[in-house]
């Protein structure tokens, strides 16, 4: 066990101040490389490298840190046990899984964003490639630095709510931000109408904290007004991860979901994801609309991206495409989301207070391309009210 830093710290460490980082992992290897990677970063403080969930228990009000990287299998005490007792005692603390990918992690990890983790992060499986592997270096140092951001502005703004606002007020201020969007003289994002075509499906690119967002959306959706409509999904997920969410949000919703099948036909009332490290398009094959994977280049640093999906969303239901970007990393999401657009579809976006990174959905929103951009128990609202005219159409038929 090795503690960088003991001495007693403010309960909240400055905007300015860097990022401390927790490292939790049973693989000296591991915590080594980790904690040289992230101490070369101005920005990023390692105060601490753990070898059990145990350990991190015990020192976290010692270390006071921003964002902890906890291993799934650990011994005296697991992550998946270690969460709910870091979350106890700091529950604005943001916890990143990392965990080598077998379907049994892919579960805890899912699980534990259930729980209240913000993300996870896929380790190589050997030491060998953990060492020469830039891309989860940089994936790594990226996660940390936005979440451990985000956190440090959300206890920023909650201080300055505290002082200059009464409770009133703000909640006042909140639900406006939402409905009133266009009108925000602060800058906010303008809006645009809705299409006014009747919706023949819904497609939706999602992220850093995507599981949860999707689950809360889908669970939302009304069973009788999608079972008319399909519904695809392009998640940021590495393989195995992809299949266990398919799993998770069939059990949650009632619905038949899976991970897409190249050349399968597109059936109203199902739910398709992106199988991991493959982009999903849609295509019309006889007339039909299809399914079509593939493993071409990464777009947007991303396999699957949300971009391709939506694109070619646009080119076979046009206007009659809706379109949802949930919280996420990045921009993929925002060409795809142009082409619904100017098809004379619809876009709507998770918004700032309610996304663990408004990287993806801001993008979008001040691109100019949202009709709505709201919080995430809101957006099926809305979904289920643009679906509506589908089944009045239906029903006069």
């Amino acid at each position: 066990m090795t503690v960088y830093s003991r001495a007693a710290m403010p309960a909240r460490s400055p905007l300015h101040d860097p990022i401390r980082v927790m490292i939790v992992d049973d693989a000296v290897v591991v915590r080594g490389l980790m904690a040289r990677w992230l101490s070369t970063e101005e920005d990023l403080m390692v105060v601490a490298s753990l070898r059990t969930g145990k350990d991190a228990v015990d020192q976290i009000d010692n270390v006071n840190p921003d964002v902890i990287l906890l291993d799934v299998e650990m011994p005296v005490l697991d992550g998946i046990s270690a969460l709910p007792q870091l979350l106890a005692k700091k529950p604005d603390v943001v916890v990143i899984m990392a965990s080598t990918v077998t379907r049994r992690n892919a579960e805890i990890s899912l699980k534990a964003l259930a729980l209240g983790a913000a993300d996870y992060i896929p380790k190589p499986e050997s030491n060998n490639e953990l060492i020469t592997s830039d891309d989860f270096r940089n994936h790594l140092i990226d996660k940390v630095r936005l979440l451990g951001v985000r956190r440090k502005a959300n206890i920023a703004r909650r201080q300055e709510t505290s002082l200059w606002r009464a409770p009133q007020q703000v909640q006042a201020r909140s639900s406006a931000v939402s409905r009133f969007r266009a009108q925000d003289a602060s800058g906010e994002p303008a809006l645009r109408p809705f299409g006014t075509a009747i919706p023949h499906a819904l497609v939706i690119g999602a992220s850093t904290g995507g599981p949860q967002a999707l689950t809360a959306l889908l669970s939302g959706l009304d069973p009788a007004m999608m079972a008319q409509a399909p519904v695809l999904v392009t998640q940021h997920m590495p393989p195995t991860f992809t299949t266990i969410l398919a799993e998770h949000i069939s059990r949650a919703t009632g619905r038949p979901a899976h991970e897409g099948i190249d050349g399968e036909i597109i059936h109203p009332g199902h739910v398709y994801i992106a199988p991991g490290a493959r982009h999903m398009s849609v295509l019309q094959r006889y007339g039909v609309p299809s399914i079509r994977l593939d493993d071409g280049p990464l777009v947007n640093f991303c396999r699957p991206a949300v971009d391709p999906l939506f694109t070619s969303a646009a080119h076979v239901w046009g206007p009659a495409t809706v379109g949802v970007i949930l919280t996420g990393m990045g921009s993929d999401g925002t060409g795809g989301a142009a082409d619904i657009v100017a098809a004379g579809g619809s876009i709507l976006a998770q918004d700032e207070a309610s996304s663990v990174v408004w990287g993806m959905p801001g993008s979008v929103a001040n691109a100019g391309l949202c009709s709505a951009v709201l919080p995430i128990d809101a957006i099926a609202v809305q979904v289920n009210t643009l679906f509506r005219g589908r089944s009045r159409e239906r029903s006069s038929l």
